[in-house]
């Protein structure tokens, strides 16, 4: 760690270690979360830009269609990718994805799939039934690929991201199936979403557990926990080297079900 580095650290430990924060919110308040559906309006099929104090996250949907895995012959398919963007922060750089940008894609992938906040049966194509040459019934499904992009990195990109991907989902419409191809530009309606899950991040500075970091926070940051929530808990993920106790665990959990009830007002809106 360079001496700026260490001096920001330093800094943000001391105002902690005062039971404050540098911008004067609470240890469970989150900044201003603005959200503005359909940002990339005829470049997909869904999008959401989350805007998250100075953070900044677009998520886009592509609608495919494909074959359906052996194991679910008759579910749909959900993947979620993350892409760094250079200009968002001095410490990304091109190529291909870090392990930070892996991890962040599979920790809103879990929330959402673990959620099954999209009924992935209901994901099949209408009127693509047919047999193959074993006599073995066959169809194809909706592909349903959320693509996030982080624009400006300022702190708490796990939450951003997922609301971003939440808000999208919200914002898709499947497109026509016709003649074996893909109508861009009409609709046949919604995505089967049933729940809005929400992912909320605790993370602990000097044993104090707080919520929605910025950047300059996240330098003295000792552990994560990222806790997924619809009308029960969905996902969990540590991340960082500290540990979690039982009791802290469950506070956590108890302020991500409030705290996950006043962000899905917001996506919802």
């Amino acid at each position: 760690m360079d001496v700026e580095a260490q001096l920001k650290k330093d800094y943000v430990l001391n105002v902690i270690k005062n039971n404050k924060r540098i911008d004067e919110r609470k240890f469970d308040e989150y900044r201003k979360i603005s959200i503005k559906r359909d940002f990339v309006e005829g470049k997909a099929e869904g999008s959401a830009y989350v805007k998250i104090g100075d953070t900044e996250v677009l998520a886009g949907v592509k609608i495919d269609v494909g074959n359906p895995y052996p194991d679910t012959p008759d579910e749909g398919v959900i993947t979620v990718g993350a892409e760094f963007r250079p200009i968002a922060s001095p410490s990304f750089g091109s190529g291909p994805p870090t392990p930070a940008a892996i991890e962040l894609a599979r920790v809103v992938d879990r929330g959402i799939r673990e959620s099954k906040c999209i009924t992935t049966t209901q994901l099949i194509v209408p009127n693509t039934e047919s047999v193959d040459s074993n006599g073995k019934s066959t169809k194809k499904i909706w592909m349903v690929i959320i693509d996030i992009h982080i624009i400006n990195d300022a702190g708490n990109l796990i939450d951003a991201s997922g609301i971003a991907a939440m808000a999208a989902l919200l914002d898709t419409k499947l497109p026509k199936y016709e003649d074996g191809k893909i109508i861009r530009n009409e609709f046949t309606g919604g995505l089967p979403i049933t729940k809005v899950a929400i992912p909320v991040t605790f993370r602990k500075i000097d044993d104090k557990i707080l919520l929605d970091l910025d950047s300059d926070e996240e330098t003295a940051m000792d552990t994560r926990l990222t806790v997924t929530t619809t009308d029960m808990i969905n996902a969990m993920q540590k991340g960082g080297t500290g540990k979690w106790t039982i009791e802290e665990i469950k506070q956590c959990v108890e302020t991500a079900f409030i705290k996950a009830e006043e962000i899905r007002k917001i996506v919802e809106a």
